[in-house]
């Protein structure tokens, strides 16, 4: 079993959660915080001041400078108010919480940073939104350094349902290992799914695939296969269940989030395009998902990677 990740200090690296006061953030952090607890990690609470627009005269810069006073005693209210929530379900779960000096769009992927983990209540990611005027989590998404779990739903914690993972080509590898490690610890199926069709979507524009296409379905099969084999083989414990549909990627995780407790995917990272053009796997997934979906950046070594960690 590979050892616990560390920061230079020698202290395992955290599960952060944000918070703000709402229900949602609420269960987020709940839901970190068992996941902080299933592997010997600390947990730790942040708070982000809300962006309100420049300040265009010295009145407007005196209005917003009382506002942002008024919200720093309010965020230590809220975050003390989480870290007892938490600790009067995980009494010996080690906590900590910080106010962040910014708004959430910047301060979220800044506490993620060094993190194994980063929590984010799903705030409701709409297609013109997203394009518009982005998100939090959306924004969290994209420029967060470890894998974030946008959480939604009702469950305030880990279960034993199945963890859903999609899988593609090679550059999924960080995506199955933070998926298999998180079924190995909650002892949870895991099921893997692949989209897959006789033809290769460019835009909104379908056009036949010109490769051989006989028996393109045990192709897909044996390629699926071969990208979970070496997870399995690390993971022997995880019952694993390989599964081909003929849809497109979102509506496929989407039919079998149906049963799930997580939805694991790989993120582009930071290419702010790919990851807002509506109808993209993950956009899909934060719109739609009923369950927490898990977000790895592609091809990042973190602590979601090794066995034994999340």
């Amino acid at each position: 079993m590979s050892a616990m990740k560390v920061d230079q200090t020698g202290a395992a690296d955290p599960v952060v959660v944000g918070v703000d006061g709402s229900e949602v953030s609420a269960g987020a952090a709940r839901w970190a915080a068992a996941v902080a607890e299933k592997y010997h990690r600390p947990l730790r609470i942040v708070h982000a001041e809300p962006y309100l627009g420049r300040a265009f005269s010295d009145a407007a810069a005196a209005i917003q400078a009382a506002a942002l006073a008024g919200d720093r005693q309010r965020a230590e209210v809220i975050l003390a108010d989480a870290e007892k929530s938490v600790h009067s379900e995980f009494a010996a779960l080690e906590v900590t919480t910080a106010a962040l000096p910014e708004p959430a769009d910047r301060a979220l992927p800044r506490a993620g940073d060094g993190a194994a983990l980063l929590v984010v209540g799903c705030d409701d990611v709409t297609p013109a939104g997203a394009l518009l005027i982005g998100s939090t989590t959306l924004q969290t998404v994209i420029h967060a350094q470890c894998p974030v779990v946008a959480w939604r739903g009702r469950r305030s914690r880990p279960t034993a349902e199945p963890v859903v993972v999609g899988v593609g080509g090679r550059e999924f590898d960080t995506a199955l290992a933070a998926a298999f490690a998180f079924a190995d610890r909650f002892g949870s199926p895991l099921r893997a799914v692949r989209a897959w069709s006789g033809h290769l979507p460019i835009g909104d524009i379908i056009v036949a695939d010109s490769a051989d296409s006989a028996g393109p379905e045990a192709v897909q099969r044996d390629e699926l296969a071969a990208a979970v084999e070496p997870w399995q083989r690390r993971y022997p414990g995880v019952e694993v269940s390989l599964v081909l549909e003929p849809a497109k990627p979102s509506l496929a995780l989407l039919t079998h989030a149906a049963d799930a407790q997580l939805v694991v995917i790989a993120s582009r990272g930071r290419n702010v395009l790919l990851s807002s053009v509506i109808g993209s796997t993950g956009l899909n997934l934060l719109h739609h998902s009923p369950v927490p979906v898990m977000l790895c950046r592609q091809g990042r070594d973190t602590a979601t990677t090794q066995k034994g960690t999340p």
